[in-house]
């Protein structure tokens, strides 16, 4: 057997961009073509799905965010002296989803503040009015999470960013 490179055990949790937060849950090795490869077994707390992710993947999953990033996403939501995007919804749809699926949160509350004041111009699309609640519950749950905050007040703060 190789040896595994773990960076997280058994109940930690991760960030699997694009899902939210999760739990580890097991670590285990299966066969991939002619190698074995370590994956881990994460269940993600907003709706229960399971992903696999290889533990030597680079982008695969992170650790939770500290109290330094989380005051950087704050300081960026407040600011509003910001160019809103008016291109097409269709090109700012795939911009935003690319920034989502990087997992950073810094990028995820880019978006969310792009969708927040895009509405105050104008009425969002169906697909951006989903986007902007996923950003927002991506944003509470990982700070809620890592700071031991109720998940209800960290929304009410987010939005009273754009009050």
């Amino acid at each position: 057997m190789h040896e595994v490179n773990v960076m997280f055990k058994i109940g930690d949790y991760a960030v699997c961009p694009g899902h939210g937060v999760g739990q580890v849950c097991d670590i285990e090795t299966r066969e991939v073509g002619t190698e074995e490869k370590s994956f881990y077994i994460i269940k993600i707390v907003s709706n229960g799905m399971t992903v696999m992710v290889p533990t030597d993947s680079e982008n695969g999953a992170r650790t939770l965010v500290g109290n330094p990033e989380i005051s950087e996403v704050y300081i960026l939501l407040n600011d509003h002296e910001v160019e809103v995007d008016n291109s097409t919804w269709n090109r700012r749809y795939r911009d935003y989803m690319g920034k989502i699926k990087t997992g950073s949160l810094l990028e995820i509350a880019d978006v969310l503040r792009s969708l927040f004041l895009l509405r105050l111009k104008k009425n969002l699309s169906f697909g951006e009015k989903k986007m902007l609640e996923q950003c927002r519950n991506l944003l509470a749950q990982e700070i809620s999470i890592s700071n031991g905050d109720d998940i209800k007040a960290v929304e009410d703060k987010l939005n009273n960013c754009f009050d």
